[in-house]
């Protein structure tokens, strides 16, 4: 089969208007100038509806997809993410919720949520089953069983579709009704949609200082200011995950509809499920770019949070609230919102509080960098 044979097809499909068909009788063409193959040229598409031939060739096409190339490279971001929560377990960065400084947190423990998360879906994602029809115009191997009644052509056509891999639909329309694709479209929206929480992040740590990307000497950041290392894998990666996302929205709302028995709808989309695909892996190949060039800038972590001294009035008076103190909450929220807290202030505060001596030396012993919690235990089960 080459473009000769392509072009030959587009010919006949002119005459037919119909893709399926114009590659029956291109087969049928070769048949008849074969004298083995001849006899057998009325038996190509026997008893088939063009969907019979299409959903099994989409379905293993898809399945060739993501066995062969979607699923390990998302496996290889997965290991990344893993390895960076490893690397940065103990290092500690004040977190951010509502854009406000809030109880520190370490980034490997930032890290593994994402991989968690991503995990999570692979697990999903590999739990689709890829199905396909073979049963004639509605479904019902109505043709089949008039032309040979003695054959038990549900059990013989589902030996056939599992012997491509794929899982027997055995209840469709004229067409496999497509619910596994709006399945596989929203596992896919779903794992982009973390990836695009994670590109921010990672574009907000950048601008923030808390991460350095390494220079690649040969790169250009802007064509006007020579010290820009600008975030671009990151930007580019979101950009095809927003492209990727639509189309996956668009399949999963529309590919399991079909009008009674048939309509032509899902012919035109499917045709671009591959486009999909492809901006789904532009993104993650950008993505894993990105996160191979990022470096913590420990000094920076550090320095914000000898500033923030404030995250500990949470702990206070949670150990106030143990000890039955009235009004814990209140009191520290009376010292700190809103002003400038540091060290001293705190331990004023600390050394005057009427709590047992282990308690109270306990709280003085803490510092921002010091008060993560189980982040380090988090991003080591990642």
């Amino acid at each position: 089969f080459d473009l000769d044979a392509a072009m030959r097809i587009k010919a006949i499909e002119a005459t037919t208007n119909h893709d399926v068909k114009a590659v029956e009788y291109y087969l049928r063409e070769h048949f008849s100038n074969h004298a083995e193959l001849k006899p057998y040229a009325e038996l190509i598409h026997f008893a088939c509806t063009s969907e019979d031939i299409n959903n099994l060739a989409y379905a293993s096409l898809i399945q060739q997809a993501l066995t062969e190339t979607l699923q390990p490279q998302l496996t290889q971001l997965l290991d990344q993410l893993q390895q960076l929560s490893h690397q940065y377990r103990d290092t500690a960065m004040l977190a951010k919720t509502h854009g406000q400084a809030a109880s520190p947190t370490t980034f490997g423990k930032e890290f593994a949520v994402f991989s968690k998360r991503l995990q999570r879906q692979l697990q999903q994602l590999a739990a689709i089953k890829i199905t396909g029809k073979f049963n004639g115009a509605v479904g019902n191997y109505n043709a089949h069983q008039v032309a040979y009644p003695e054959v038990d052509w549900p059990s013989l056509n589902k030996n056939f579709v599992e012997s491509l891999g794929l899982t027997f639909n055995t209840h469709t329309t004229q067409i496999e009704p497509h619910d596994y694709l709006a399945e596989l479209s929203h596992c896919l929206l779903r794992i982009n949609s973390i990836l695009i929480d994670l590109c921010r992040d990672c574009w907000w740590y950048i601008a923030a200082g808390y991460c350095k990307q390494h220079s690649v000497s040969t790169e250009v950041g802007s064509s006007t200011m020579p010290h820009k290392i600008n975030p671009i894998d990151f930007e580019n990666a979101e950009g095809n995950f927003y492209i990727a996302n639509a189309l996956f929205n668009c399949f999963a709302e529309k590919l399991p509809l079909s009008r009674w028995q048939r309509d032509l709808i899902d012919s035109t989309l499917q045709r671009n499920l591959g486009v999909s695909f492809a901006h789904s892996l532009i993104a993650w190949q950008a993505l894993s770019k990105g996160l191979a060039k990022l470096s913590v800038n420990a000094n920076q972590l550090r320095h914000e949070l000898n500033q923030e001294w404030a995250v500990l009035t949470e702990a206070i008076q949670t150990v106030m609230r143990r000890h039955g103190c009235e009004n814990a909450y209140e009191q520290l929220k009376t010292l700190s919102r809103g002003k400038i807290v540091d060290q001293q202030l705190l331990h004023s505060f600390i050394q005057k509080l009427a709590i047992p001596e282990a308690a109270k030396q306990q709280l003085l012993a803490l510092s921002p960098v010091s008060y993560t919690g189980f982040a380090h235990t988090l991003a080591e089960k990642s």
